[in-house]
């Protein structure tokens, strides 16, 4: 249990909480959770990550979980917060990836630390909402085009907005895990398949608990910030990456991650035909497994 509440300390002195899973002796990856969602989200076998020779960590983003709200963050700032979390657990080399709304944070970290970073990943990521030549809301769920709507509203049409539908959320998910999204989001049928799950159950109820347990201030800094300037080009990016996306996502349509890989120096650009926004576990723990693999 104590590997899953470890807590180190960020340069300004907030705490972060973090986790870690697998083999102790495996290489290092972190894994930057969706939004919303917390450091308890991970593969419902931890096993798997040990067979495949992983450490994976991952950690409680501001404002989620038990790692203290960072008021007015940008995405470039989950950098220094995992490279504190590498210095506490003496890391020097680690890979990095990001599901969902880590996507844009797992590109920071490879950005801001090439030197430390061995490979990247951002899967079903968004792109910049000023990328240019992007039409940032086309094919996406109007749901998601709603949320981001609050987000350009400010903080506190966002925090009244987000604590309302965070209070929803978790009570769907009391009376059955794989409501995480209700019957209104239009969901390609092979990501209500994933969600549904058996043994994804009870990770789903114990992650988003743990995400609001302070509130949804972390969900509502995800949004501000992803709307705002990222504080870094993808430009900068001069470590292998990969861009990873569904052709049958609704949440985060194609045209991210094609944009992604247009501006990603180098970037390898992975399509999943048949797959949405949610992951087969299988495919997670092989894409963790070529994470791995020591630089």
């Amino acid at each position: 249990m104590e590997r899953r509440r470890q807590q180190a300390t960020a340069r300004d002195g907030r705490t972060l909480a973090f986790a870690e899973w697998g083999d102790p002796e495996g290489f290092p990856v972190f894994s930057l959770h969706g939004t919303p969602t917390s450091r308890l989200w991970r593969h419902p076998d931890e096993g798997r990550y040990a067979d495949a020779g992983v450490r994976v960590i991952t950690y409680d983003r501001p404002g989620y979980g038990g790692s203290d709200r960072h008021r007015g963050r940008r995405v470039v700032d989950c950098a220094a917060d995992v490279e504190a979390i590498a210095d506490h657990l003496g890391l020097d080399r680690f890979a990095v990836t990001g599901r969902s709304g880590g996507g844009p944070h797992s590109l920071a970290v490879a950005a801001r630390l090439p030197e430390r970073v061995v490979r990247a990943e951002s899967v079903v990521g968004i792109a910049p909402f000023d990328a240019a030549g992007l039409d940032w809301f086309e094919g996406m769920d109007a749901n998601n085009v709603r949320e981001t709507s609050w987000a350009l509203a400010g903080e506190e049409v966002a925090a009244r907005e987000l604590e309302r539908e965070a209070a929803e959320l978790l009570a769907r998910i009391e009376a059955e895990a794989s409501a995480v999204l209700g019957d209104d989001w239009e969901l390609a049928p092979v990501d209500r398949a994933a969600l549904a799950r058996p043994e994804l159950a009870g990770v789903i109820r114990e992650a988003f608990g743990e995400a609001f347990r302070n509130g949804a201030w972390g969900w509502v800094d995800d949004d501000l910030a992803f709307v705002s300037g990222w504080g870094f080009d993808v430009a900068e990016i001069r470590v292998p990456t990969r861009i990873v996306y569904g052709a049958e996502d609704a949440l985060v349509p194609a045209g991210h991650g094609e944009w992604l890989a247009r501006h990603v120096p180098g970037a390898e650009l992975v399509v999943e035909r048949e797959l949405g926004h949610f992951a087969d576990p299988a495919a997670v723990v092989e894409q963790f497994r070529r994470l791995a693999q020591p630089a």
